[in-house]
């Protein structure tokens, strides 16, 4: 595979020169740098910095970022179908209207990310910190999450229909507005529900023990 590629190892390279081709990149730092609206599609970044970089609208259908550190890079409205994000920090990213149709997120921190109106079918997000995460809006209906920490993340008017929780928290996330008919929530914490927002979560399936906790609060016990 690396072979169909054109290797640059570290420094700065200068990306306008080289859109359009297949690059793969290694320990390069692009901080802060304006990568908005180059063509970037099926190009390997591993390790590479990318904290504060500006990728605005850009072309990255198919990339793999690998191993990568971006906080508070900007990747608004860009094209990212089929990408793979493995092993990245990317804390307090935009990620706000791009494009994940068919996305893979593995392993990585997005703590405080905004994802709001980014399209996200066929989304697959594994072993992830959402942590404070903005995805207000956002549909993963019939996602695969696996080990997704989405506690104190704003879930607001989220699509979550049909979606097995597999390992995931929804611990204090903000719920108002979203859709679970059909969701399977025996694999999600969801420490600090109350029965007030219990109605939130119509059509879900939950465990015994959840529906204990749930009545605790009432002072009701589950035998």
């Amino acid at each position: 595979m690396a072979d169909e590629f054109q290797r640059v190892e570290g420094g700065r390279p200068d990306l306008a020169a080289l859109a359009g081709r297949q690059m793969h990149l290694v320990d390069c730092d692009l901080s802060g740098a304006d990568l908005s609206g180059l063509d970037m599609g099926g190009w390997w970044f591993q390790r590479c910095v990318l904290k504060e970089a500006r990728l605005i609208r850009a072309v990255l259908d198919g990339a793999v970022f690998e191993g990568c550190r971006g906080a508070m890079a900007d990747f608004r409205a860009a094209r990212m179908a089929e990408a793979t994000l493995r092993g990245c920090d990317f804390n307090n990213a935009g990620f706000g209207e791009a494009v994940l149709t068919g996305a893979r997120i593995a392993g990585c921190k997005l703590t405080g990310a905004d994802l709001v109106k980014a399209g996200t079918i066929g989304l697959e997000i594994e072993d992830t910190l959402l942590v404070s995460a903005r995805l207000k809006g956002v549909s993963l209906r019939r996602a695969r999450l696996v080990g997704v920490d989405f506690s104190m993340a704003d879930l607001s008017g989220c699509d979550f229909r049909e979606v097995v929780f597999e390992g995931c928290s929804l611990r204090e996330a903000a719920t108002t507005g979203a859709r679970f008919e059909g969701a399977d929530l025996r694999g999600a914490g969801l420490g600090g529900l109350t029965l007030v927002d219990a109605g939130r979560f119509k059509g879900a399936t939950v465990s015994r023990a959840q529906a204990a906790d749930l009545l605790a609060h009432l002072g009701l016990q589950v035998r």
